[in-house]
């Protein structure tokens, strides 16, 4: 008897799994060729299918296993009660829900990513007011969960009236336990030989492709389980001593010396041309998800971005500029720290991240007064915690008033509220006789896209080109009310994107998807002109110091791009890291890979040769970072 009931159970529990995950993957499918992510191909789909359903079988494999485990340990007695019975029924009805909640979950974040789960939805998992309200601002959350409800029974009673067409009461015991090993043998296969072991890129080079074959599920546990990644563990590793003299050749400029011959000191003495330093003060605004695609500079012609398509002739403006991820916490990274990517979590998330080298003990070293300035709650991706240990003092939502407050949403204040906050706060330093370095973080271009109304022609809330469109009415908001203040002649404008709106692709790293536009704004100060020279966020923080002409000492990775080239960039994901330059892609991956790329004028990414110096190049930044990083060597 107890073998017949957990034969039904188990049955219910399979079909209702492998069901619903194959709808998922269709609903996904069909989303990717309205996208045109993927080709109307039947081959490319049926590869997609099978492969996605030994992917949902192998992820089966965990439910079953702690299930059949509660089963064999439970006394034969329990499971005839009537409550066993409710109690699996139960189950099943929440099992079932589940399953169709996640389904949706997947739609949406297929919807606003491009992928299946990855790290971003173990991050959601860990700050779950900011996200529950962003659902519940951005989608009809408690429709979609009637409708969930209602779909549940309809499940539930066509999966029970598929196990009653199996009348294991005639099946003969040996039969069920010989059916059962060969299940189990099946699942374990599946598990072992997963495909995803394989890669789809042997049958596909699209990377929408491979990942619709994936399991959501099984993508999230493995992002939670892979959340640090150790460079030195899992990529390719060259000599240290080697890569460390090619990294203080590369870091080598006209102005700079080291001083030390040691190695693994990357120290260096900055002394600029002209002996004339500035104490201008800088207003760094850092915009969420302004992409370069969305300028008119870079032929878009909807009209989104009016005042900063004019600020392009009217500022020092970089057209060929790079993010370094595709998170908010990648983006603070790279300009704070001046640092390439590492696999896994920014280090602005990591432990240890305290006194490091950076923008902020540099400007404090100056004289200044630094600020990090943010509409939203700073604990959010661990963000006050590691401004605040790393020479910032922190202004953000817990202090602004009730009536410094016109609008806000869940991830926080308005755009124009931001901005006349950081305006308050510079009063004070200008008040203080202190130059000011303020880095501004915006929130308002990120679903559920809500803002002031009556501020734009397109209503709030109805997409991202609405919230675009606001921020650069924002930023032109804080340019015209900054003028009238006594400090703007003596400041620097910096307004820059944090990554692009969407960074997946059909491939494993699409370069233009990393395409970002810089602005370096200061009319009394700068004389505008246009850089095409291939560069990156973390060459932001050198650049700055070049045009104060402040002598001083640099663990930066980074170039000044105003008076020098870097002509390299670095992208990536979060376990894939990218070396740009001359047209060539290098991405180092996990187990020691690497893929080479040319990417043309229309960043069309062709695979390549591996040109090994171009190869070295790319592990000789990343594994010094790692090493030098871990190593306690880029600390203050």
């Amino acid at each position: 008897m107890k073998n017949l009931k957990y034969s039904k159970f188990a049955l219910q529990v399979i079909i209702s799994f492998l069901l619903i995950m194959l709808v998922t993957r269709i609903c996904l499918i069909t989303q990717s060729i309205f996208l045109d992510q993927i080709n109307f191909n039947i081959f490319e789909i049926s590869k997609i299918l099978l492969l996605g359903e030994l992917n949902d079988l192998s992820t089966l494999f965990y439910i079953l296993t702690p299930i059949s485990i509660i089963y064999l340990l439970l006394p034969t007695f329990l499971l005839k009660t009537k409550i066993s019975n409710l109690i699996g029924k139960l189950f099943i009805f929440a099992y079932i829900y589940g399953l169709l909640f996640n389904l949706v979950a997947e739609y949406f974040f297929w919807d606003e990513f491009g992928v299946r789960y990855n790290f971003i939805a173990v991050d959601y998992l860990v700050y779950r007011r900011e996200v529950t309200g962003n659902i519940y601002e951005s989608y009809p959350l408690i429709k979609i969960l009637i409708a969930i409800a209602i779909c549940v029974p309809i499940i539930y009673f066509f999966i029970s009236f598929l196990t009653k067409r199996f009348n294991f009461k005639n099946f003969p015991k040996f039969f069920i336990i010989k059916t059962s090993i060969l299940l189990i043998l099946f699942l374990s296969a599946s598990y072992y030989f997963n495909p995803k072991n394989f890669t789809y890129s042997k049958f596909s080079n699209n990377n929408y492709a491979a990942n619709l074959s994936y399991n959501g599920l099984d993508k999230l546990f493995s992002a939670y389980n892979n959340n640090i990644l150790s460079y030195k563990d899992f990529y390719i590793n060259y000599n240290k001593d080697k890569i460390l003299k090619n990294l203080r050749d590369k870091l080598l400029s006209k102005n700079s010396t080291y001083i030390s011959n040691e190695l693994t000191n990357i120290t260096r003495n900055i002394t600029p041309a002209d002996k004339n330093k500035h104490k201008y003060n800088i207003a760094l605004v850092l915009v969420e998800s302004l992409s370069a695609e969305y300028l008119k500079y870079f032929d878009n012609n909807e009209n989104i971005t009016p005042f900063l398509d004019n600020l392009t002739s009217k500022s020092i403006f970089f057209d060929n500029f790079y993010a370094t991820g595709t998170r908010t916490v990648r983006g603070l990274e790279a300009i704070s720290l001046s640092l390439p990517p590492l696999p896994g979590n920014s280090i602005v998330r990591l432990p240890n991240n305290q006194n490091l080298f950076s923008i902020g003990s540099v400007f404090k070293n100056s004289g200044y007064e630094n600020k990090f300035i943010y509409g939203g709650f700073g604990y959010f991706d661990n963000i006050n915690a590691f401004f605040s240990k790393n020479n910032f003092k922190i202004v953000d939502r817990a202090n602004f008033s009730k009536e410094e407050i016109n609008f806000s949403n869940i991830w926080g204040v308005s755009d124009e509220d931001l901005f006349n906050k950081f305006i308050s706060e510079a009063d004070k330093s200008y008040n203080s006789k202190t130059p000011f370095f303020s880095f501004i973080l915006t929130t308002s271009n990120h679903r559920p896209y809500t803002y002031p109304e009556n501020k734009i022609d397109i209503p709030s809330g109805t997409g991202r080109a609405g919230a675009v469109k606001y921020t650069d009415f924002a930023i032109q908001q804080l340019i015209n009310n900054s003028k009238n203040k006594p400090w703007f002649d003596d400041t620097i404008f910096v307004i820059v994107a944090d990554h692009c709106a969407g960074s997946a692709g059909k491939t494993q790293i699409p370069v233009q998807k990393y395409h970002i536009p810089l602005f370096i704004y200061a009319p009394k100060i700068l004389k505008p002109e246009v850089i095409h020279n291939l560069s990156s966020q973390i060459d932001i923080a050198p650049t700055l110091m070049g045009i104060l002409n402040i002598p001083y000492e640099s663990k930066f990775f980074g170039k000044d791009i105003i008076n020098s080239t870097a002509n390299r960039a670095f992208v990536s994901t979060y376990q894939k890291v990218g070396y740009f330059s001359n047209n060539q892609l290098t991405i180092l991956g996990p187990k020691e890979s690497y893929w080479s790329y040319k990417v043309d004028q229309n960043f069309i990414q062709k695979p390549n040769t591996v040109d090994q110096n171009h190869l070295f190049d790319a592990v000789t930044f990343y594994q010094s970072a790692s090493y030098l990083l871990n190593n306690n060597y880029l600390k203050e």
